[in-house]
């Protein structure tokens, strides 16, 4: 039973250290503890602001840890038992399931409950307080009470200048089943706890506390691996470099004079300019900046446009917005896939979708590869069909041309903004009107923005300016009452490792591959990975992490994909997909075809592939999100397990050292003619100079076979933003039938 009265400075309260002591006995288990009573209060637990410490202090789950606050430990300080355990590393000694660590403050005079207590809810209540619980916050004591400390002791003070008032933690037993230990490392006054939501109660604090406990990985260097991690390193300098050159060329757009044309005659804002206007003051994730170069037809600097996800008023939206400084904003086929590429991207992960239009229509003399086809250019107004059906909001913004096809796209999203002067929207412009009837027309009088407004209703908000038309789009996205989840968690621990190491660990090739676990230990929360089924098919490495706050699955290429580490991926993939955690495939897959000399290997050969179509089915009716990092080779059938891009990943990104293709340039020779005769050596040469070329990521990335080449160092901050952006999705992973999970 709690006294009200706090002990005198100097002694334990009665029968604590005996209660301690059963406590810690091995396989005792706690027993519950008093409910507190109307006007009861807990002892005292320690002192604060100097002064010797009044008994023990329980925090965060372990055992008494009498300490004074301010000062030296006090007479009634823990025993050097109770102490050893307090500071063992491990997990917590007390096995405690059921139990939910609670705060309980204690006034020593009146004056003080009421000033401390209204001063404790005023805190609570905060905008700094709320903020800091929601996003996930790693202390092991807490901040909220560490906060009320500092206030109360300015405020708690007699004209000595010493506190009269004393602080004290306590544990409660409570008959709660549910997981709330989350609650471990946060101490939450009792009354607050039925208050706080369910998502903080219940989500983001359990995994906080549960994934710290993972264990750490061995990320250090050894010196066996020194020339491998050289000459890793001098591939990565050499492909950072391009890599740098084509961003630079990606910037400056259509060249010096395209922008003084653009700027100067036409008094229009360059497309980054308009951007920064639209998007809120954060990072923002640019899709494909490497499309359109080393084209058939050209080289077309980002295929002519802009695609990514940004934050309009705290929601992720894409965009597509047209450079109109390349080639006057006319689509090139590249450019129409990338535009929809970003589309898909946005129906998959349920993002509003804004157009930033000016465009001159289709590029005529390649129009056999942008109009025709299911995937050509129609399918982009199919596309804004679909998404207005299934409620992902679109809106457009024209500021410029909007010529031909190009003119369907305003008139079917849902709410239009058309900038005066600038803007225009019309099938056939002014030249084709004087060619056909013979009459002069200017381009504002056929599809200004004052005729849509007033006469056609094509657009629903006329602007001035362009600012203004960027403000009314923001303020368009503002109307569309989404749901956000809580602000992203922001305290998360950072690597053991420093990230630019990865340079040195991307593979130069196969060869030059080092354990995997070294990217691991340099891209999840404090090098921590759990990992699931250790001993088997070890060629293949499944666990759970955290990266930037969000729990994941881990799904990483150590070799081969034997028979054994095919089972182990596909057993692990239907675990996160039944647990609703998204999946990080790291793919570094082997060059070479695997060729079935004799009997018992051709038998090894089709468990092998069987064991693989195991896996391929879970990857592809797994539901949660996937996000894939080429980090070395994505070569043949082994790539589609471990989802590439024919499996739907939601982001697929590559390193600038990866190569993708059917078989590496080396191993080429190991391909037969369909007679069965060996190629001579001029083909064979003709035939690596080519794979070589094409299964460079560059090539890759210029095709939008993925959605960007990003530097080892930035795959951690890529992946995080990845998950956020993923995170304002709804999760819907109700199904028609449930069932087990296939283990072998």
């Amino acid at each position: 039973m709690f006294s009200r009265e706090a002990p005198s400075p100097g002694s334990a309260p009665p029968g604590e250290e005996a209660q301690a002591r059963a406590r810690l006995r091995p396989g005792r288990r706690p027993r519950p503890r008093a409910r507190l009573g109307p006007g009861r209060r807990p002892r005292l637990g320690f002192a604060q602001g100097g002064g010797p410490g009044l008994g023990s202090v329980r925090c965060g789950g372990g055992p008494g840890l009498g300490f004074a606050r301010g000062g030296g430990p006090g007479p009634g300080s823990a025993s050097p038992r109770e102490e050893a355990l307090a500071t063992a590393p491990g997990p917590d000694p007390l096995p405690l399931p059921d139990t939910l660590w609670l705060l309980r403050i204690n006034f020593r005079r009146d004056e003080c409950r009421k000033t401390g207590g209204g001063m404790y809810r005023e805190l609570m209540a905060s905008k700094w307080v709320a903020g800091r619980l929601g996003s996930g916050a790693r202390s092991n004591s807490s901040f909220v009470f560490q906060e009320y400390l500092h206030r109360q002791h300015k405020t708690c003070t007699s004209k000595r200048k010493q506190p009269i008032c004393v602080h004290a933690l306590r544990t409660l037993w409570t008959d709660h089943t549910c997981l709330k230990r989350q609650l471990l490392g946060r101490t939450i006054p009792w009354k607050n706890v039925h208050s706080l939501p369910l998502c903080l109660t219940c989500n983001s604090l359990v995994r906080t506390y549960l994934t710290k406990s993972y264990p750490i990985l061995n990320g250090n260097l050894q010196p066996i691996h020194q020339h491998v991690f050289e000459s890793n390193l001098l591939n990565s300098m050499f492909y950072g470099k391009r890599y740098l050159e084509l961003m630079e060329q990606v910037i400056k757009g259509g060249g010096e004079k395209a922008i003084l044309r653009h700027t100067q005659r036409n008094k229009k804002l360059l497309v980054r300019e308009r951007l920064q206007l639209l998007l809120d003051k954060e990072e923002t994730l640019e899709l494909s900046p490497f499309a359109g170069f080393g084209m058939p037809y050209g080289d077309i600097p980002a295929a002519g446009c802009l695609t990514g996800i940004g934050k309009i008023n705290g929601v992720w939206c894409v965009f597509i917005a047209n450079d109109a400084t390349i080639k006057g904003g006319t689509a090139y086929p590249i450019t129409v896939k990338k535009q929809l590429r970003a589309q898909n991207i946005a129906i998959q992960n349920r993002l509003p979708c804004i157009y930033l239009v000016d465009s001159g229509g289709a590029f005529l003399p390649l129009q056999a590869d942008i109009f025709p086809d299911k995937n050509h250019g129609g399918r982009m107004f199919y596309n804004e069909a679909v998404m207005s059906a299934v409620g992902i909001p679109q809106v457009a913004v024209v500021c410029g041309s909007c010529t031909a096809g190009g003119a369907y796209i305003p008139t079917m999203v849902e709410e239009t903004v058309m900038v005066d002067s600038i803007g225009t929207i019309f099938l056939a412009g002014p030249p084709l009107v004087k060619a056909a009837t013979g009459e002069d027309v200017s381009p504002e009088e056929l599809g200004g923005a004052t005729l849509h407004a007033k006469v056609s209703g094509c657009i629903d908000h006329f602007a001035a300016t362009e600012e203004e038309a960027y403000e009314c789009a923001r303020n368009i996205i503002a109307t569309l009452n989404f749901d956000l989840p809580p602000h992203k968690t922001t305290n998360f621990e950072e690597p053991l490792y420093t990230a630019e190491e990865l340079n040195g660990l991307a593979p130069k090739d196969y060869a030059h591959t080092l354990s995997i676990k070294l990217v691991l230990s340099r891209l999840t929360d404090g090098s921590r990975f759990l990992e699931f089924k250790a001993l088997y098919g070890t060629t293949l490495v499944t666990g759970f992490a955290q990266i930037k706050g969000h729990l994941v699955g881990i799904v990483a290429n150590n070799g081969e994909l034997t028979h054994n580490a095919a089972l182990k991926g596909s057993h692990f993939v239907q675990l996160c997909d039944q647990r609703g955690i998204p999946i990080i495939f790291l793919q570094n897959t082997r060059p070479n075809v695997t060729m079935a000399g004799t009997l018992s290997k051709a038998e090894d050969v089709t468990n092998q592939l069987k064991a693989q179509g195991s896996m391929m089915a879970a990857v592809a009716c797994a539901t949660v999100p996937k996000i894939t990092i080429i980090i070395g080779g994505c070569y043949g059938g082994e790539s589609f397990p471990m989802c590439g891009r024919s499996f739907d990943p939601n982001f697929l990104f590559l390193w600038p050292n990866a190569k993708v293709g059917l078989v590496g340039p080396n191993y080429c020779s190991e391909i037969q003619e369909p007679d069965g005769q060996n190629q001579d050596e001029a083909q064979l040469k003709i035939m690596k100079e080519r794979l070589e070329n094409e299964s460079s990521a560059f090539h890759s990335s210029s095709r939008v076979w993925d959605d960007g080449v990003i530097l080892p160092k930035d795959t951690r901050m890529v992946i995080g933003q990845c998950l956020n952006i993923i995170k304002q999705k709804p999760r819907l992973h109700s199904q028609p039938e449930r069932r087990a999970v296939l283990r072998m």
